[in-house]
């Protein structure tokens, strides 16, 4: 067999950093967590390092899979503790400045991966969530994922084909991808919000809107979802004082909220046919520090 790379430990190590953005998209997508993506990448490399390369003749494929089988094996852990409540729980968000993002960013966001469809990843099977990830976001064959799950390739496309299903039964609708348009519809919900403008919230509103908010372990009574234009208008009006800096909020339009200089939430929105249709508010002071650092916003 030939060997298409230096398979000894410089080799390795220099085509796994030249991987790793991509593995770590691979495992943020699994997992919803940036810290236990970074990890689970880790723990790929220390992995990756113990094997025989010289065997490997699709390097990208063979470690898109020991990064792969890490997560599964860390969600079917998660899966095994005590169970949390999933209702009001807010995937990690990858935050950046307007107009910051870069090459570095792509493997990371991707297409498709705002925090809507991060929560709907998190109702998935391990199996299903891995499937669905690798396969439709990173084109992986169902050959190769079926030997990480351990089934059929017809099987793991059942996988897939059952989380594509529960995917389109959560989205009502296709998500605007134009941010400049997103960010007009943000920006009226938020004029209307400070100013108490019921009627204009309602206007930038879908009629079956859902918003979650996450307080973390501190305050999880204030943790929870509400559905409905009239009662999120209700719940969204206030803070007059609030600060609104415009954010990328998984590559959409989203804002840092501080009041009187410190952080208190950071909200993401999904925007249809210029109508606000989701929105997922993170409020835990712990997990703004960690995802806003590096904004430098106050």
């Amino acid at each position: 067999m030939t060997i298409p790379f230096d398979a000894g430990p410089a080799g390795l190590a220099q085509r796994f950093e030249e991987q790793r953005p991509r593995l770590r998209g691979v495992a943020y997508r699994m997992l919803g967590s940036l810290s236990e993506a970074d990890d689970a990448v880790q723990d790929a490399w220390m992995r990756a390092s113990r094997a025989d390369a010289t065997v490997v003749d699709n390097p990208a494929g063979w470690l898109t899979t020991i990064v792969a089988r890490v997560c599964l094996n860390r969600l079917r852990t998660r899966r095994r503790r005590p169970e949390e409540s999933l209702e009001a729980h807010i995937p990690d968000a990858i935050v950046r400045a307007e107009g910051s993002t870069g090459p570095e960013d792509a493997a990371l966001l991707g297409d498709a991966v705002g925090l809507a469809l991060m929560i709907v990843l998190e109702t998935l099977s391990p199996a299903e969530r891995l499937a669905f990830v690798l396969h439709d976001l990173f084109d992986l064959p169902f050959a190769e994922i079926a030997r990480i799950v351990d089934r059929t390739p017809v099987a793991t496309r059942q996988l897939a084909s059952r989380a594509r299903r529960r995917i389109r039964g959560a989205t009502r609708s296709s998500p605007q991808v134009d941010v400049g348009r997103q960010r007009l519809v943000v920006d009226a919900f938020f004029r209307a919000a400070q100013a108490g403008e019921f009627e204009a919230l309602v206007s930038v509103l879908d009629p079956e809107v859902v918003l979650r908010s996450d307080f973390g372990a501190r305050r999880p009574a204030d943790s929870g979802i509400v559905r409905g234009l009239e009662a999120v208008a209700r719940r969204a009006r206030g803070l007059p004082n609030a600060v609104i800096h415009p954010v990328l909020v998984n590559g959409t339009a989203g804002a840092f909220i501080t009041l009187r200089g410190r952080p208190f939430a950071l909200m993401a929105f999904t925007v249809a046919a210029d109508r606000i249709v989701a929105i997922e508010a993170i409020a835990d002071p712990r997990r703004l520090d960690e995802l806003t650092a590096g904004l430098g916003l106050a």
